[in-house]
């Protein structure tokens, strides 16, 4: 087929297309601007247009298209006046998944890492929702086997599409609820309507709605504060590792600092259990070599350790920070640095009482504006809100060599050369705290 991937730039939607792309099917696709993702899209070969526009599509037989991209959208347009079929991401799951074996990966955080441990584990194609470091894509096709591993996404209700053989769930936690117009009934039922759909179910026992499941679904149980033992943070070659011991499993080595590192690899190891010994998967674990923007260490001299980090929901920032606390300690850092671009306003309403808590052992909080994703801009006053800490408030970094320069109003106020400095957030800080912006 020929196929028009609309919104293209996007992690989600390259990943489909990718998929697809190797699959034997001719792709192509749009976005509003370029990117490091449009690149590496166009050096796979698929022609990449930008920005949207009504010639961009061509003549293709099917047009799919991301969650945010609206019906007035030219190319949509274009491809409906044309008689072309025009399916949105989560629509297109259905056909895209039907004849695959799908470990299909839920919760509100935690996604990307246990997919990508779990691709480090098992064989078969992977669909994943960050870059994975051992591999250097969000994407692997194997085409020897109809296993799929899996991100599957709740913002949309995407999830329900995927066609899971396996539903591994991490949490349940409420997250996109303007999705589901904030009604938690709504959220919850999608969520049960996925974990009933799949004939293996591995899930968080200790998660507050996972819980109530029990004695209504038959499921692999993981209680990670009795099945997770002998927590110890080490480094192997210089690189932060967690090790632990797995029920009576014994005890196991991943990439990464943090009970919530921990966690992850537990429910892909009981996951992978299902079809692999032991031994096996213990040796596997250790191929896995993190996630790009998940505590990725982008910088390092002796002064200082520059990371990049996607969090953007305060669960995972706390637990990450956490992570970077134990970091610092064992590599002799008594300073650290958050640099927070808090991501949606509706998020950080949401959730501004536990966002206020996330950063607690910081000597600086620096917060850059909120990256919008199209929302209309509503105030929030972080001076006042988030005056315990010693704050600056800023309109974007740069980055030269291992220093960092703080601007506000066009002027650099601060620079930024010692100790831990790490930035949080789903926009563009990614490429601000890397130098590429």
């Amino acid at each position: 087929m020929k196929i028009h991937f609309i919104g293209i730039g996007g992690i989600g939607i390259s990943g489909l297309a990718q998929y697809m792309h190797f699959r034997g099917h001719e792709v192509s696709g749009s976005d509003i601007s370029d990117g490091l993702i449009t690149k590496s899209l166009r050096d796979l070969g698929i022609k990449v247009s930008v920005p949207h526009d009504s010639e961009a599509i061509g003549d293709p037989d099917l047009v799919i298209h991301s969650a945010i991209i609206r019906p007035e959208n030219p190319e949509i347009v274009a491809a409906k006046a044309k008689g072309i079929e025009v399916l949105a991401r989560r629509e297109a799951l259905v056909d895209i998944l039907k004849d695959k074996k799908v470990y299909s990966v839920a919760g509100a955080h935690g996604k990307s890492t246990t997919t990508a441990i779990l691709t480090a584990i098992m064989d078969g194609s992977a669909i994943i929702g960050a870059q994975s470091k051992a591999f250097g894509s969000n994407v692997r096709y194997d085409a020897n086997t109809d296993v799929m591993l899996f991100e599957a996404d709740e913002s949309d209700g995407s999830f329900i599409n995927s066609n899971p053989y396996c539903a591994l769930v991490i949490n349940a936690e409420p997250e996109h609820m303007e999705y589901y117009d904030y009604n938690f009934d709504l959220f919850y039922e999608t969520y049960k309507t996925f974990i009933k759909s799949a004939k293996v179910r591995v899930l968080n026992g200790e998660d507050p709605f996972l819980t109530q499941l029990k004695g209504e679904v038959d499921a692999c149980w993981l209680y990670p504060s009795v099945d997770i033992t002998d927590i110890e943070y080490i480094l192997i070659d210089d690189e932060p590792h967690t090790r632990f011991r797995l029920k009576d499993f014994g005890k196991f080595d991943v990439w990464g600092f943090g009970r919530h590192i921990a966690l992850d690899a537990s429910l892909a190891i009981l996951a992978a259990l299902e079809s692999m010994d032991v031994d096996t998967i213990r040796t596997n674990l250790l191929k896995f070599k993190g996630i790009k923007k998940r505590f990725d260490i982008v910088g390092f001299d002796q002064k200082n350790v520059i990371i990049d980090d996607y969090g953007h929901h305060p669960t995972e920032i706390k637990a990450t920070f956490d992570s970077v606390k134990e970091y610092a300690s064992l590599k002799g850092f008594d300073k650290i640095t958050a640099i927070w671009q808090p991501h949606k306003y509706s998020r950080t309403i949401d959730n501004l009482e536990e966002f206020i808590k996330c950063f607690e052992g910081a000597a600086e909080l620096i917060i850059l504006p909120v990256w919008s994703a199209g929302e209309s801009i509503r105030d929030i006053d972080f001076v006042e809100k988030f005056k315990r800490y010693n704050l600056t408030m800023a309109d974007t970094i740069t980055r030269a060599n291992n220093t960092i320069t703080v601007v506000k109003d066009k002027q650099n106020i601060k620079t930024l050369d010692d100790g831990l400095i790490i930035g949080f957030g789903a926009g563009d800080i990614t490429y601000q705290i890397r130098g590429e912006a």
